[in-house]
C-alpha cells in the first residue's frame, strides 16, 4: 500500500475527505517525526512502538568494487508491533 493508497482508505474508513484524510496522515507523519528526532518514543496501545536506536558504525564492502569501507555510526529507527497487532497477523 502506498501513500495514496492509504490516504483513500483513511478517507473511507473514517468517513473523511481525502482532502482531510491527507491533512491527518501528514500531521500523524510529522508528529511521530518530530517525537522521534527529540528522542522520544512514540507508543500506539495496540498498534506498536516506534523508538530510536543507535547503530553502531562498522566495516562493510562495497559490492561493485569489493573494496573495504567504513560505515559510520548513525540512529534509525526502530518499530516494534504490539500484542493486538502481532495477533492480527
Amino acid at each position: 500500500m502506498n501513500k495514496t493508497q492509504l490516504i483513500d482508505a483513511i478517507a473511507e474508513q473514517a468517513g473523511l475527505s481525502k482532502v482531510d484524510a491527507k491533512k491527518a496522515l501528514d500531521a500523524f507523519v510529522a508528529i511521530v517525526s518530530g517525537s522521534l528526532k527529540n528522542n522520544d518514543n512514540v507508543s500506539l496501545v495496540g498498534f506498536g512502538s516506534f523508538s530510536v536506536v543507535g547503530r553502531q558504525g562498522r566495516n562493510g564492502v562495497n559490492p561493485r568494487t569489493g573494496q573495504k569501507i567504513q560505515i559510520p555510526a548513525r540512529r534509525a529507527v526502530k518499530f516494534s508491533p504490539g500484542i493486538e497487532l502481532s495477533k492480527r497477523l
